[in-house]
């Protein structure tokens, strides 16, 4: 009996859907299977235990921890910053973890800080090292940041950091001073920017100058 083209036609199409779905849920279903996928569940899922396994095994673990999600960019920082659990952010800081990561929307971990007002978290971030002037891609630094959200409590802490008032981002070219000043309900921030000057101005005033007049013509 010969076999109708048309039906051999539609099986061969059919072979071929299959196929094209059946190749694009393999790279899915290894991801779940993944370390980084498995290091960030384990984050997620407060599984201390896992986590510390997968960061103390040899070769991996300065790689592990700073693993990205593929969909958000986000790490497992950026991840325990958006929830404030302070104690999984000092434990990832301390083993490693780098405050500069940024996601995919280039919110870094602390320009998310500032966001949430999470003071504890941009805290440890600043203890670690992070950038207090790093900024995303509209060139905003935390301090705009805090400073457009009027959270004094933030803006405190990131000029006692040394962020500086007067770095401009990209899109209005203004720093965090005019944007205080702009804003007729922020004049408790643009105090505080000031009253930063005047400590800076202070410092190095007490500061001693070197004196090199007696230093002969030979040195």
């Amino acid at each position: 009996m010969k076999f109708p083209a048309y039906k051999f036609r539609a099986i061969l199409c059919l072979a071929i859907l299959f196929a094209s779905l059946s190749g694009l849920q393999a790279p899915k279903a290894y991801a779940q299977f993944s370390d980084s996928y498995k290091f960030l569940k384990a984050v997620k899922d407060r599984d201390g235990k896992e986590a510390m396994n997968m960061i103390e095994e040899p070769g991996s673990g300065a790689v592990i921890i700073n693993t990205r999600d593929d969909t958000s960019g986000q790490t497992a920082l950026l991840m325990m910053i958006e929830q404030r659990d302070t104690a999984w952010t000092h434990f990832l800081l301390s083993r490693g973890a780098n405050p500069a990561l940024a996601d995919k929307k280039s919110a870094t971990p602390l320009i998310l800080a500032t966001q949430l007002n999470f003071i504890e978290g941009a805290e440890l971030l600043l203890k670690y090292k992070a950038d207090v002037d790093q900024t995303n891609r509209s060139g905003e630094t935390p301090l705009m940041i805090a400073t457009q959200l009027r959270n004094a409590d933030m803006v405190r802490l990131l000029l006692n950091k040394g962020a500086d008032p007067d770095k401009t981002d990209n899109v209005a070219g203004l720093s965090s001073r005019e944007y205080a000043a702009r804003d007729g309900r922020n004049s408790k921030i643009l105090a505080l920017i000031e009253s930063s000057d005047a400590a800076r101005k202070s410092k190095t005033k007490t500061q001693p100058s070197l004196d090199f007049s007696g230093i002969g013509s030979n040195f």
